[in-house]
């Protein structure tokens, strides 16, 4: 096995996150000696087995993005009380961001907090999603309104769980691999493909230990997602996440340039990047504007009006815009 282990700094809380080929056989080591039970939770299209050495069952969570919701967390937490397992266990996730998503939260509030290891099996989940804390489930009024932080004891990113992957999927992750280019990664195109996770594994953990709960940098991992959300949630989930970010980057450009914040030329320089990764950058037909910002307006971003996060001299960072005839004019340009 070659792999690459990367700390997550927060003191008492710091964990690992292995990156590399074959280190789903390394995951019983980071199972704890104390631990009797292991839950493992992931979806029956994955097909990636794990063995920890101890007693284990496997929790299935339902395919789609409407699997991301209280009535799963409530189905799973009565799994586990069933099956007997204790706060002093561990649940493994297995899968894509929904999966690490979902099943973080459910172990963040089962018995008041139970251990969670998060193993990827989507390029989105290794660059992004698995690592960091961030917890949740949605609401029909928004994507992932509710959730906690909790972070994990460690993650498990085996790049050879990447091969089966639908066309999809590879573009829901390099719509958050263009994001870090844009936010402090460098230049990521034309690296290998391991290269590119470990850059952005490595920009994330960093903002994660600066700022754990949001209160500040963290915020800029937030690039292109405002109008992301929202579109996942207009358009019923047709869109992948990292999809819909790639359409939110480039909107994001637009509203900066407005503002005056960034040059053409940066925008140009935008669709060059996602040109590149092969992602398309136009808002979907029949979008209705005025849905579109009444639901900018519910993002959990928004606390004292709508917020984006955009580029700028000084690099990203979290911007109120109060002008919503720019808002819409850009929705406009990207159609």
């Amino acid at each position: 096995m070659d792999a690459k282990e990367i700390i997550v700094n927060l003191g008492e809380r710091s964990y690992p996150v292995l990156v590399g080929s074959g280190c789903v056989n390394e995951i019983a080591s980071y199972v704890r000696p104390t631990v009797k039970k292991v839950a493992i939770v992931t979806q029956e299209s994955i097909g990636v087995d794990i063995e920890t050495g101890k007693e284990q069952k496997t929790f299935y969570l339902p395919i789609g993005e409407h699997g991301k919701s209280i009535e799963t967390i409530k189905e799973l937490c009565s799994s586990w009380v069933n099956w007997g397992l204790t706060r002093s266990d561990v649940v493994i996730a297995v899968g894509g961001g929904m999966v690490t998503d979902v099943t973080a939260f459910a172990a963040s509030i089962y018995h008041r907090g139970v251990a969670v290891i998060n193993m990827p099996t989507s390029l989105l989940g290794m660059v992004d999603a698995a690592i960091g804390g961030k917890t949740g489930v949605n609401l029909p009024e928004g994507k992932n309104l509710v959730g906690t932080f909790w972070q994990p004891q460690a993650v498990i990113c085996d790049i050879e769980t990447l091969t089966t992957l639908p066309e999809k999927e590879w573009k829901c992750g390099y719509g958050e691999i263009a994001k870090y280019h844009f936010i402090g990664a460098g230049d990521l195109r034309g690296m290998e493909l391991e290269l590119q996770i470990t850059e952005c594994i490595k920009l994330k953990t960093d903002i994660v230990a600066q700022d754990e709960r949001e209160g500040g940098k963290r915020a800029i991992l937030n690039y292109g997602h405002t109008l992301a959300h929202a579109l996942e949630l207009e358009n019923q989930f047709s869109l992948g996440h990292g999809e819909a970010v790639a359409v939110g980057i480039r909107y994001a450009a637009q509203v900066a340039f407005a503002l005056g914040r960034i040059e053409e030329s940066r925008v140009q320089y935008h669709e060059e990047v996602l040109n590149h990764f092969n992602l398309k950058y136009v808002l979907p037909s029949q979008v209705d504007a005025g849905r579109i910002l009444a639901l900018f307006e519910r993002d959990k971003k928004a606390q004292d009006g709508i917020t984006f996060v955009l580029d700028g001299e000084n690099g990203v960072e979290l911007v109120k815009v109060e002008n919503q005839n720019i808002l819409r004019n850009a929705l406009e340009v990207i159609q």
